[in-house]
């Protein structure tokens, strides 16, 4: 399946997009500085370097403003790439966008899932339990 194509603002302001060629891991999480999500980003930030060995680069993206993605990056000083997705559009053209329910109130939030993506091509899917997929999905990268 063909990953859709997206251009959002990293952690610098610098604009990232999908590249053409290459494998790049993305993993969509809910919102900063909560338990899961910051267990998920450490762990993807701990196993950086041997993700860059395996030839893949690392993004997380959340629909939090970018002022907030800053600010967690800059907080755990995280190796990975964060992207903010405001507007939640990469959210929905990847599926993750999804009703949720909390307490018995309904909102709309991101499914924790990961993609691996090579050359524009949607590999493999991930549902997420931080702290645990990470190496799962490293271990899939490694094999590639």
């Amino acid at each position: 399946m063909n990953a859709p194509t997206f251009s959002l603002p990293d952690q610098t302001e610098k604009t990232i997009s999908l590249p053409e060629k290459g494998v790049v891991v993305l993993f969509f999480y809910p919102k900063a500085n909560t338990p899961g999500c910051t267990t998920e980003a450490k762990k993807f930030s701990e196993l950086y370097p041997k993700f860059i060995e395996a030839g893949a680069l690392v993004w997380g993206i959340s629909p939090d403003p970018h002022k907030k993605v800053c600010s967690f990056h800059e907080k755990y000083s995280f190796e990975i790439t964060l992207l903010a997705d405001e507007e939640h559009s990469v959210a929905e053209a990847y599926g993750v966008w999804k009703e949720k329910s909390f307490m018995g109130k309904k909102y709309m939030g991101i499914n924790r899932t990961t993609f691996v993506i090579r050359d524009k091509k949607i590999l493999k899917e991930f549902s997420h339990k931080p702290g645990k997929t990470e190496e799962e999905v490293l271990a899939y990268v490694e094999s590639l």
